[in-house]
């Protein structure tokens, strides 16, 4: 089993940056594909960003993709999302979620962190 607790959350005006931190417990983190998702306020949560055991392996869903990085430091336990060039649309509870497996839906992870609240402002 596995703790995920996120960071980085904020308000930031529209063409800003933020960088996500997605801290894990355990000694098995490397065994855990990784994935970042994002829920707006009265939407479904929605796939952001997914990266493989060794980092080698990164997945984006097309509203991000050129614009956030998903990074991970095994040695650290600990999974990043940079996000460039912000937009309103962008606003949402941003979520980290721990699985074996890659998956891009919900459904597909097992752990999840609380999550954070990123504020684009136009």
């Amino acid at each position: 089993q596995v703790q995920l607790v996120e960071s980085g959350g904020g308000l930031v005006q529209a063409g800003g940056s933020l960088r996500l931190s997605c801290a894990a417990s355990g000694r098995t983190f490397s065994s855990y594909v990784m994935g970042w998702f994002r829920q707006a306020p009265g939407k479904e949560r929605e796939f952001v960003a997914a990266i493989g055991w060794s980092g080698g392996s990164t997945y984006y869903a097309d509203s991000v993709k050129g614009r956030f990085t998903i990074s991970r430091d095994n040695a650290k336990n600990t999974v990043y999302l940079q996000m460039n060039s912000l937009k309103p649309e962008d606003t949402a509870v941003y979520y980290c979620a721990a699985d074996f497996r890659l998956a891009t839906t919900p459904r597909g992870y097992d752990y999840w962190g609380q999550g954070t609240q990123v504020t684009v402002s136009s």
